[in-house]
């Protein structure tokens, strides 16, 4: 099972990704979020965008995010620009990684970041240009809302294209929730394994493409505590897979992932604080499997 792998690397993405689905929240409850995350053993995480605060309201104040953070040894701190003015207030504020964001749909791609594919390529390998680690987020890689299922060879050319301009690393995301099992293996026979996956919860198959995934070698994938998220250009998208969903499966295989689910429950029940509602999360309801029920 999971090709004999014996670790993966959880990145999550909800004080960037999920939050910013939500009415904004302020700066110390968003540190508070991250502060839980951190206590729960997680150590690659989102923190921010750096967007125009009148575009994305709940990302404003993305530098005192930033500014409030520990410095913790292993703690990676990713911030998501969307050209290169973005980068640089990024840069200027400390954040010593990066995530960008491009479509394989053309029509998502120019209704998200008003661009063309092509210039979006031409402006992440600006941003690549500035010498941090940047990972390459392809959106709608499973399929499009508006331009239906894109070819995987396309998707593998346009990630060989990202990898030659500089992106450091590569992230397929399911921005849709449109994946299947046989999706992700058609997609990734084209692409490869080394990549990350970004999985939405719209139909309910996240998880089992998370383990379709792992059972091809994957080992990265982005996770949103509480399952938070959504995308404001595809109609009835979901949240992300929620980060405890993925640790209580990857636990039961036997797959280390150096975070503490009791504790990451307890950092998900921040973020249903920090928004004021419940979170969408399964195993956030239910509890983990082992935990027996009182009487």
């Amino acid at each position: 099972m999971t090709s004999g792998m014996t670790a993966v690397d959880v990145r999550e993405v909800g004080p960037r990704d999920g939050l910013q689905a939500e009415a904004p929240v302020q700066v110390f409850d968003r540190v508070r979020l991250i502060m839980a995350l951190l206590e729960a053993g997680v150590r690659h995480i989102e923190v921010c965008s750096f967007v125009s605060p009148k575009a994305v309201p709940s990302m404003a104040d993305a530098a005192e995010v930033v500014a409030a953070l520990p410095e913790i040894a292993g703690a990676r701190y990713v911030a998501l620009v969307p050209n290169l003015k973005g980068a640089q207030l990024a840069i200027d504020a400390g954040i010593r990684e990066l995530s960008v964001t491009i479509s394989a749909s053309p029509e998502y791609n120019e209704k998200n970041v008003r661009m063309t594919i092509g210039d979006s390529v031409d402006a992440i390998e600006a941003i690549c240009a500035l010498g941090l680690p940047v990972d390459a987020v392809v959106s709608c890689a499973f399929g499009s809302p508006y331009e239906g299922d894109i070819p995987p060879a396309d998707v593998a050319a346009l990630s060989h294209r990202l990898v030659e301009v500089g992106a450091a690393t590569l992230t397929l995301a399911d921005t849709t929730g449109m994946a299947t099992p046989r999706r992700v293996n058609e997609v990734l026979a084209e692409t490869g394994v080394d990549i990350g996956l970004h999985l939405h919860e719209t139909r309910g198959t996240g998880l089992v493409n998370a383990y379709a995934a792992l059972e091809l070698g994957v080992q990265r994938f982005d996770t949103s505590v509480g399952g938070l998220g959504g995308s404001p250009f595809a109609a009835g998208a979901a949240g992300n897979l929620a980060t405890e969903d993925l640790v209580h499966l990857l636990d039961d295989l036997g797959v280390e992932t150096g975070i503490d689910l009791d504790k990451l429950l307890a950092a998900s029940a921040v973020a249903a604080d920090v928004i004021g509602h419940p979170v969408p999360s399964r195993v956030a309801a239910a509890g983990p499997r082992t935990r027996l029920a009182a009487g």
